[in-house]
């Protein structure tokens, strides 16, 4: 299903168009650039993007309008979560000129979409995408990858908690291309640093019952239950976990990938002291308090996180190189963009210390941090306290690693 909402460059008002707030710019006879969030908008992920990622990159959108001369439309589209409607949306996008596609939350359709764009030679914001395939063994020229993936998640939590004592292991994991590689790549790096992985649960999105996954990791002594798990999958497990006293019988707790949102909404008292790792947290300097202030106006007041944060970035980083080539020239070539996008510095108020690489990797600072127990929180979406730092080169897979065909090594 497509969802039409639009956020264009220039003086802008809101309109009301198929029952979805639209954003439209008066900027007739401009050449226009157009943008296609395809993600998941009403299923289980559809927190880890939908109307956050939406008005974080609509924040990118407005913040370099004054001074582009050109005009972006920005579209959705819900997949789902299916490759066959995700891929056909994509098509179709393409189809009718759009220049950009980019969020997805699922790995398996973004690994999908990936060809189409290649082959249409277009640009690929690949954000709230899990797969470090994405810019390993399938990586293109026409494609970056912002803000995470399995392999930044294993390297920050795996070292951190094997550092603590942690040198057993059991996942429970989803049964789909995101889970099994934040497995192995998790699992990977307990073993090389004298770990062993001694069991592991594989369940289908939308498992409603956990109980069963629990229980085998309580029964099998492992030190630390690593949650490889995303959106409601993860809640739920998460909510099942407390519930069975996991967090409080002396097995630490790893989600791999958690939201600020999934904490809130659990609760401190249910998930305090796990362990997580972002690239962006709202409250971590006064840099991302203020992009944080510019853009929750528009949200309820719900503050960005690592993913819908990563929109954000990447649309501003994509129209800096449209700017810098012309929008005319940049629609030419999708290819070519990218090539320009990758001289360009990363600067924005989300990441710290950024750069893309020749694989299309966007890498980082990252964090690591603990959930705070409640009475270490004074108010609302006051959530982490800050573990460590870790610098790109200790954060992220080197690329010599990852397969890319366009890395020579």
């Amino acid at each position: 299903m497509l969802t039409r909402r639009r956020a264009l460059l220039g003086a802008v008002t809101t309109a009301a168009a198929a029952g979805v707030n639209a954003v439209r710019a008066r900027a007739q006879g401009k050449t226009k650039i157009r943008v296609g969030m395809l993600q998941d908008a009403s299923g289980p992920y559809s927190h880890l993007g939908g109307r956050l990622s939406f008005e974080c990159a609509n924040q990118a959108i407005l913040e370099l309008g004054s001074s582009s001369g050109f005009e972006v439309e920005l579209i959705s589209g819900d997949h789902h979560n299916s490759p066959d409607t995700g891929t056909a949306i994509a098509r179709q996008w393409l189809s009718e000129g759009v220049d950009a596609i980019m969020e997805f939350n699922n790995s398996a359709i973004a690994l999908a979409v990936n060809t189409l764009i290649h082959d249409n030679d277009r640009v690929m914001l690949g954000n709230n995408v899990g797969s470090a395939a994405l810019s390993g063994q399938y990586c293109t020229a026409n494609m970056t990858h912002w803000t995470f993936d399995t392999a930044m998640l294993a390297r920050v939590v795996g070292n951190a908690l094997v550092d603590q004592g942690g040198d057993s292991w059991f996942f429970i994991r989803a049964d789909y291309v995101f889970g099994r590689d934040l497995r192995d790549d998790t699992a990977a790096v307990v073993r090389a640093r004298g770990g062993k992985v001694i069991g592991e649960v594989a369940l289908p999105v939308g498992t409603n019952d956990f109980s069963s996954a629990l229980l085998q990791a309580q029964a099998s002594g492992a030190k630390v239950v690593a949650l490889a798990l995303a959106g409601g999958d993860l809640l739920t497990c998460m909510k099942q976990a407390g519930e069975f006293g996991l967090m409080q019988g002396g097995q630490k707790v790893a989600a791999l990938i958690i939201y600020p949102q999934n904490v809130r909404g659990l609760g401190l008292d249910a998930v305090q002291g796990t362990y997580l790792t972002e690239s962006f947290y709202w409250d971590l300097n006064p840099r991302t308090r203020a992009f944080t202030s510019r853009v929750t106006p528009r949200t309820s007041g719900m503050v960005p996180h690592m993913g819908a944060a990563g929109a954000y970035s990447a649309m501003r980083h994509y129209l800096k190189a449209v700017v810098a080539m012309g929008p005319a020239e940049a629609k030419k070539s999708g290819r070519a963009t990218v090539a320009r996008m990758k001289t360009i510095p990363v600067e924005d108020d989300v990441l710290s210390n950024a750069s893309i690489r020749p694989d299309g990797r966007v890498v980082s600072d990252v964090y690591l941090f603990e959930v705070k127990k409640p009475g270490e929180s004074h108010r609302e979406w006051d959530l982490y306290k800050l573990r460590a730092t870790l610098g790109p080169d200790r954060a992220w897979r080197p690329m010599s690693e990852g397969g890319c065909p366009l890395v020579h090594t």
